[in-house]
């Protein structure tokens, strides 16, 4: 410490700085700027590939942004220059220091906001993972993005107005007078806010999922804090308040175990009962043994109705929960229907009127 004072000590050279106080000031900036860069291209990618949940986002192109490399800096120069004013005596103009001082430091909150706002967006990357629940954990990043922005925006707001001197008491204590008019005057954006939360509690759908919600159908694009965007066959968007979507039934498809396939055939009223009930057996057997099929013991064929003039047989059947598997499964069982009718000589009902004239 006498070493450092004596170096700094002697006659003012350039703007009140003497040369040895001179170079600590510019080597302290210099070495400032050395942390910052390298915990911004090796620590922090480091620190995130460590933490990260998943493989698909690279640490070092993620949380390396110039503003982290900076904040770092600003911050080490800072707390640097202080500790000169507090434990030693160098020659200097000690108003610019700390005027100095002051402005890096502000600078230190302001870039480190904006790190902060900017990190949000990869939320994900600690709360996304592969695996069972991968669609819960998209939904709950989605709606832990949009609060994050909010929080990170408030707090920068006070941050920023504290910095600047603008005194805090008489905000905080006009925001409880205002806060209740505020609340009524945008209750339908409270609303949504808590339907938000609602949809993340209780989890009636997720990212991904296909639903149907008053009128609306399509696939649940992002969950946000006010709404949820929508995606319909038509490949359109549609936005979705959260508020309707918590107070209206959710037709959630995606959730689906199984899926129902129910065939109907109608014979000539003429058919042999014999014929119609090894119909009804064979199609059954053959159905149920297709590794496609589950719920055996739930499917079934029978003879439904009779008609004046057709014979209707219903089957009811169940597959596995995919859309193209049961597309293929249909397909066949109807072609086995028309195999095992002609086996069986059954005749399948003409609705075309028939004369003997």
């Amino acid at each position: 410490m006498e070493i450092l004072n004596d170096f700094m000590s002697g006659e003012e050279l350039l703007l009140g700085f003497s040369s040895g106080t001179l170079i600590v000031f510019l080597a302290t900036a210099l070495i400032s700027i050395s942390i910052g860069m390298f915990a911004s291209k090796l620590v922090f990618p480091i620190v995130m590939n460590l933490f990260s949940k998943t493989d698909r986002i690279d640490g070092g192109t993620l949380i390396a942004p110039n503003s982290l490399g900076w904040m770092i800096g600003a911050y080490a120069y800072s707390e640097s220059m202080n500790y000169i004013l507090l434990n030693l005596d160098p020659v200097w103009d000690t108003s610019l220091i700390e005027t100095i001082v002051t402005y890096v430091y502000a600078g230190f909150v302001i870039l480190m906001l904006i790190a902060a706002y900017r990190l949000v967006d990869y939320l994900d990357a600690f709360i996304v993972v592969e695996g069972e629940d991968m669609a819960s954990r998209r939904s709950l990043a989605s709606v832990a993005e949009s609060v994050g922005r909010v929080i990170v925006v408030v707090l920068g707001a006070f941050v920023l107005a504290g910095l600047a001197g603008v005194p805090l008491a008489p905000i905080i204590t006009g925001l409880g007078i205002t806060g209740l008019a505020l609340a009524l005057a945008a209750k339908d954006s409270v609303a949504n806010i808590f339907g938000a939360i609602s949809i993340l509690i209780d989890q009636p759908f997720n990212i991904g999922d296909w639903i149907i919600v008053k009128g609306v159908e399509g696939e649940v694009v992002n969950i946000g804090l006010r709404t949820t965007l929508v995606r319909t066959s038509a490949d359109t968007m549609v936005t979705v308040p959260n508020a309707r979507l918590v107070n209206s039934p959710v037709e959630n498809f995606s959730k689906r175990r199984f899926r129902r396939i129910k065939p109907k055939f109608a014979f000539e009223e003429d058919s042999a009962p014999v014929a119609l009930r090894q119909f009804c057996d064979r199609l059954l057997t053959s159905s149920n043994e297709d590794a496609r099929t589950m719920k055996e013991g739930d499917s079934w064929v029978k003879i439904q109705s009779f008609g004046t003039a057709i014979v209707t047989v219903g089957g009811n059947f169940y597959c596995i929960s995919s859309g193209s598997i049961q597309r293929e499964l249909t397909e066949d069982i109807l072609i086995m229907a028309r195999e095992i009718a002609a086996e069986l000589e059954l005749k399948f009902h003409e609705p075309r009127v028939r004369s003997n004239l």
